[in-house]
């Protein structure tokens, strides 16, 4: 019987480690086809049946990626677009988070669902009525018009409402009998317990911005204000593509992403892993 258990145990352990095996080369086996097309020709990259390995390893798709791009100009501007929509993310939304989870104030309930309903509608009915905004106020092909529609943000809003929930009320009460204002209560009290929520909030906020494509394309016409993501979207020609360069290209874009997983891997699985739970 005890035989007949640990075998069962080999052979479940065995099948779990073959699933994520399989299931790891699934999810990296995109990466490395990206990787040997940057080294390929375009003949190569479109050869049927597909050539895997390039026959000559040089950097010419890399050279021909770089004059074709401003990078230089776009990182500047993916960086800027993630700073300052992780600072708007976190500062807005833990006030307003804050106010709906611990004030009373009129129409509270009614604003809250107003959040709620920005949350669910998809963002892309946001887009015209954004840009027309940008447009009367000329700010567009901006540093601005990049964090524009990050400002404020519904879903940080509710996940830090959520947060100041799960805090007792008796620590702000011990605060105002302390003579805290309910700034001071906010600032020196409330809101250095959320910590990690907020940390969470930041990588959610960031990796989203890096990501966002539509947005920077349509706001930013001009190619040395737009970003990573939107840049490399010029690549793409109308009756053909150089994939090869398009391939490097998207590789150099994600340096600085894969460096910042790479530096702060803790924090980011820990920005992860606790928002399944309280």
């Amino acid at each position: 019987m005890e035989t007949s258990m640990k075998t069962n145990r080999r052979l479940g352990k065995g099948l779990t480690y073959t699933v994520l095996i399989l299931g790891s080369i699934v999810m990296i086996f995109p990466f490395v086809w990206m990787v040997l097309t940057c080294f390929k020709t375009q003949a190569e990259s479109m050869a049927i049946p597909p050539q895997i390995l390039p026959s000559h390893w040089g950097l010419e798709n890399f050279v021909t990626a770089l004059q074709s791009l401003p990078f230089v100009n776009l990182y500047i501007n993916t960086a800027l677009l993630i700073v300052l929509r992780v600072i708007c993310a976190v500062v807005f939304s833990s006030m307003a988070g804050y106010a709906f989870a611990k004030l009373n104030f009129p129409c509270k309930n009614l604003l809250f669902s107003i959040v709620l309903v920005q949350m669910m509608l998809p963002s892309q009915i946001f887009i015209t009525p954004q840009y027309l905004m940008l447009a009367r106020m000329g700010q567009t092909n901006t540093i601005f018009a990049l964090v524009f529609p990050g400002i404020v943000s519904a879903f940080g809003t509710f996940f830090l409402r959520q947060t100041y929930l799960g805090i007792p009320n008796e620590i702000a009460e011990a605060a105002y009998l302390d003579g805290c204002t309910k700034w001071q209560t906010f600032t020196k009290v409330m809101f250095p317990l959320t910590g990690s929520s907020c940390a969470a909030l930041a990588i959610f906020t960031a990796v989203f911005a890096y990501s966002d494509l539509m947005w920077p394309l349509i706001c930013n016409t001009d190619l040395n204000m737009m970003t990573l993501s939107a840049g490399l979207s010029t690549l793409n020609g109308q009756y053909s593509t150089n994939f090869p360069v398009l391939m490097a290209g998207s590789l150099l874009a994600m340096i600085p992403m894969v460096v910042l997983y790479l530096l702060f891997q803790k924090q980011f699985i820990q920005g992860i892993a606790m928002t399944g739970g309280k």
